[in-house]
């Protein structure tokens, strides 16, 4: 079995471990013979087991061995995060969609907001505002607490319907300013 210590030892090797960023990320949850759980779902669905994904920084200076967090990220914070901590910032005319997740990495917290997206296969929308999360496949909607209930089997959309419609009214909005 191979490890991750290659291409660090690498690094030290030339000098260079002390100002590299490593990452280890997905773009999206389990292809179709992965085991998810806790979570259901997989590549190609907005379930948990198909947007979940791991995400593994070692950061000098900015992450600690052994930490972990609980903060949403989405892969689209790259961006951010690794401008401003060159210093730069992306261009206004060009805003990015993520945000800049340091303090997360450094062991903080981010400012809550809403994740969101969007898949044609079965027209599936999905978004999520700390542990609520929305999702539509097809004419099936849904509202869960990813958290207490990661598998998503509770549909609260009956028991909670104004956090439904806000966050079904949230996605909504969003998707207006998306191309198609």
């Amino acid at each position: 079995v191979q490890t991750c210590a290659l291409p660090i030892s690498a690094l030290e090797a030339s000098g260079q471990a002390g100002n590299t960023i490593v990452v280890f990320t997905s773009d999206n949850g389990g292809e179709r013979f992965s085991d998810t759980y806790p979570f259901t779902g997989r590549k190609t669905e907005l379930l948990e087991g198909g947007l979940r994904i791991p995400a593994i920084v070692r950061w000098p200076g900015v992450t600690r061995a052994g930490s972990t967090s609980d903060a949403q990220v989405i892969t689209m914070d790259w961006l951010p995060t690794f401008l401003a901590a060159a210093g730069s910032a992306p261009d206004p005319a060009f805003a990015p969609d993520g945000i800049d997740i340091r303090p997360a990495l450094a062991g903080g917290t981010l400012p809550e907001r809403t994740l969101f997206w969007r898949y044609r296969n079965h027209g599936q929308q999905a978004a999520r505002r700390g542990a609520t999360k929305y999702l539509k496949i097809g004419e099936n909607s849904f509202l869960f607490d990813v958290v207490a209930d990661p598998q998503e089997r509770a549909n609260l959309k009956d028991r909670r319907p104004d956090a439904f419609k806000a966050l079904q009214a949230e996605w909504d909005a969003w998707n207006r300013t998306m191309l198609p």
